[in-house]
C-alpha cells in the first residue's frame, strides 16, 4: 500500500520576517542558491535566547552534518541539500521503498523547536486534505528529528507565476477562492499556516492550487500568532494583490516582487494597476484592511479565512478568458496571369443565336404530359363511380364487437429517499489495513458536497493488487426498502452496491457476506438494483479508484439512499 501521496512539497523558505508586515526586507524562495540560504539570521526571539543562557542550556543550532546519499530509516536516500537555516536543513530525497521523490526537513532532537516540530507534522499529517502538501512521516531517530512529505514535480511556485507578470482575472479568482477553502477547512481543525507566502502556493499542471508547509513552516521558525486567523487572512489578501498587481502590498520589497511606494499608504490593486477586476480589487482590500472597512464600497473587513472564502463565493464567478483562434487568411485576386504577358489575346467570339423552342404542348416532353394527365381522369371517374356504387346499393347488417380498452396502467410512485442513520469504512483484514480515514465517513452524507471522504493512497487503481477494494457500511437504523443509491466521487470510479440480509442486525464482517445488487462506474452514479430489497446496512464498494494528481485514491462527496 502506497502511503499518503507521490509528490512535492515544501523547503523551507528562507526569509525569517514575517511575510505580512511592513518590514519584510527579503524575497527569497524555496530552491533559491545557497550563499543566500546561509546568509540568512536565526529568528529567535531576544528573550528566549536570554532565557537558555539563563539556564545554562546550549541548543544546536547547526544543522546536522549530512552528505548526499545518507540514509535515513533504510528507507530514504537523501539527494540534494535545497535549504540550510537556522539550525534545521531541507533536502529532496528518494524513497526507496515506494522508488518516488519526497522532501525531508531534518534538525537535532536537542533543537529547542524540535518537540514543536514533530507536534506540528503530526497534527498537519491527520488533516488529510488533498488541497494541501501532505505530511507522510514525522520520526524521532539517532538524535535526529526528520519530516517528511511529499514533492510535486509537477507543479509550479506562485513565485515563478509572478515573475512572467500578473494573474489573469479568472486566474486570481482561482488562487484567493481555492486558497482561502482551504484555510478555512484547516482552522476548523485547529491548524493555522503563519507563513502563507508566494512560496508556499503551488499550481499543478491540472490548475489546482495546493498549500505546502501547512504548521510546520511556522514550527521550524518558531513562528507564533496571538490571532492565527486574521494573520492567515491578511496573507491570503497579500497574495491576492500580489496576484492582481504583481506588486508586494508593503513598502518594502519582497519574494520578487516590488513593494508600494512609500509615504501613500494601502492603495486599492484597481490604482495600481490597470485594468483591474473591481471585485477583486476588493476583496483584497477586504482581507488586508483589517482594522477598518474598504474606502470604496465601505464593506466590512474579512478577518478569517472562512469569511473570507464566503465573500469570494458571493461575488459574481469571473468567466475564463474566451479561447483566441487565428484570424482566416486573407486572399486577394488579382487579373494579372503568370505567362500571359506578351501574348495575343483571343479576340471575342459573336455570340450564336438560340434555337428558338417549340409551343409547350408540341414537344416530346408536352405529348408525354397529355398522355399522363388523360390516363388520371379515366381512373378518377372510374373510382368516382365505385364509390357512388358503393353508396347506394345496399349494405348487409353486421353486429360490431365492442372495442374494450385495456386497463391504464397505474405510474409507479417514485423513490423516497431514505436517512442514513450512520456509516463505517469497510476494510476488512487480513487483506486490508482495517481502517480507511474513518475520521471522515461522516462527510460522505452530511448534504455538502464540498465535503468528502476518501480512501488511502495506492500505486494503481486496482489497490496496488494488494486487495479486491474497500468502501463504506451504511446503516440505515433499521431494515427498509432500497432501489436506488445515488453517489457522487471525484474521478471516474468502478463501485458495487452490496445488500446484507434482511434479517441482519449486525454488518457482515467479510465482503462476502453481503449480496451484489448493481455494479457501476463514473463520478455521477445511480447505481439501481434489479430489484428493490429489504436491508439494514448498504455496502458501497470501491473495486478500481481513479488517478489525482498522481495518486490512486477514492474520494466520495455524497452518498444518498432511495426507497
Amino acid at each position: 500500500m502506497a502511503e499518503r501521496s507521490t509528490a512535492a512539497v515544501d523547503v523551507a523558505d528562507n526569509s525569517g520576517d514575517d511575510p505580512l508586515t511592513a518590514q519584510a526586507d527579503t524575497a527569497a524562495t524555496d530552491g533559491v542558491a545557497e550563499e543566500r540560504k546561509t546568509a540568512e539570521e536565526p529568528t529567535e526571539a531576544p528573550e528566549q535566547k536570554a532565557v537558555e543562557r539563563k539556564n545554562g542550556e546550549q541548543p544546536s543550532l547547526a544543522p546536522p552534518e549530512l552528505h548526499s546519499g545518507h540514509k535515513l530509516a533504510r528507507r530514504y536516500r537523501l539527494e540534494e541539500c535545497v535549504t540550510r537555516l537556522d539550525g534545521f536543513s531541507s533536502w529532496r530525497a528518494v524513497d526507496e521503498k515506494l522508488r518516488r521523490a519526497v522532501g525531508v526537513h531534518l534538525l537535532p532532537a536537542d533543537h529547542p523547536r524540535a518537540r514543536s516540530v514533530l507536534a506540528a507534522a503530526r497534527s498537519a499529517a491527520l488533516l488529510g486534505d488533498p488541497r494541501f502538501v501532505q505530511v507522510l512521516d514525522a520520526v524521532e531517530e539517532n538524535d535526529l528529528v526528520y519530516v517528511v512529505h511529499e514533492w510535486l514535480p509537477d507543479a509550479t511556485e506562485l513565485t515563478a507565476l509572478l515573475a512572467d507578470g500578473p494573474l489573469q482575472a479568472h486566474e486570481a479568482y482561482q488562487l484567493v477562492a481555492q486558497v482561502s477553502q482551504a484555510m478555512a477547512a484547516a482552522h476548523r481543525e485547529g491548524l493555522a499556516h503563519l507563513r502563507l507566502t508566494p512560496s508556499a502556493v503551488l499550481r499543478s499542471s491540472t490548475g489546482q492550487y495546493r498549500i505546502r508547509g501547512l504548521a510546520v513552516n511556522a514550527a521550524l521558525r518558531g513562528i507564533t500568532a496571538d490571532r492565527p486567523q486574521r494573520t492567515d487572512t491578511e496573507a491570503i489578501g497579500a497574495l491576492l494583490y500580489a496576484a492582481l498587481t504583481q506588486r508586494w502590498p508593503y513598502e518594502s520589497d519582497a519574494y520578487g516582487l516590488s513593494g508600494l511606494p512609500k509615504g501613500v499608504g494601502l492603495i486599492p490593486p484597481d490604482q495600481v494597476r490597470a485594468g483591474v477586476h473591481r471585485g477583486l480589487s476588493e476583496i483584497a482590500m477586504r482581507a488586508l484592511a483589517n482594522d477598518g472597512a474598504t474606502a470604496s464600497r465601505q464593506e466590512p473587513p474579512c478577518t478569517t479565512p472562512d469569511e473570507l472564502a464566503k465573500a469570494v463565493a458571493a461575488m459574481p464567478r469571473v468567466k475564463p478568458p474566451e479561447p483566441e483562434f487565428p484570424p482566416p487568411a486573407q486572399y486577394q485576386r488579382t487579373t494579372y496571369q503568370q505567362g500571359t504577358y506578351g501574348r495575343p489575346q483571343p479576340r471575342p467570339v459573336a455570340p450564336q443565336p438560340l434555337p428558338v423552342p417549340p409551343a409547350p404542348l408540341e414537344s416530346r416532353t408536352g405529348k408525354a404530359l397529355k398522355w399522363a394527365v388523360g390516363a388520371l381522369l379515366i381512373a378518377a371517374l372510374g373510382l368516382g363511380s365505385w364509390q357512388i356504387a358503393d353508396r347506394l346499393l345496399p349494405k348487409e347488417t353486421k353486429e360490431e364487437t365492442p372495442i374494450v380498452q385495456p386497463p391504464v396502467d397505474e405510474k409507479p410512485e417514485p423513490p423516497k429517499p431514505v436517512t442514513i442513520v450512520s456509516a463505517k469504512d469497510f476494510d476488512p483484514l487480513p487483506k486490508g489495513s482495517g481502517s480507511e480515514n474513518p475520521e471522515a465517513v461522516k462527510n460522505a452524507f452530511d448534504g455538502d458536497t464540498s465535503t468528502f471522504w476518501h480512501t488511502l493512497n495506492y500505486t494503481s487503481e486496482n489497490f496496488g493488487n494488494l486487495k479486491s477494494g474497500v468502501g463504506l457500511v451504511l446503516d440505515l437504523g433499521t431494515a427498509q426498502k432500497v432501489s436506488e443509491v445515488d453517489l457522487s466521487f471525484v474521478g471516474h470510479t468502478s463501485v458495487e452496491i452490496r445488500t446484507a440480509p434482511a434479517d441482519a442486525s449486525t454488518a457482515p464482517s467479510e465482503p462476502e457476506g453481503f449480496t451484489t445488487r448493481a455494479s457501476q462506474a463514473g463520478s455521477e452514479v445511480k447505481a439501481k438494483l434489479t430489484k428493490p430489497v429489504t436491508t439494514r446496512y448498504v455496502l458501497v464498494w470501491l473495486t478500481k479508484l481513479p488517478l489525482t494528481n498522481g495518486e490512486f485514491r477514492g474520494q466520495l462527496t455524497e452518498a444518498k439512499v432511495m426507497g
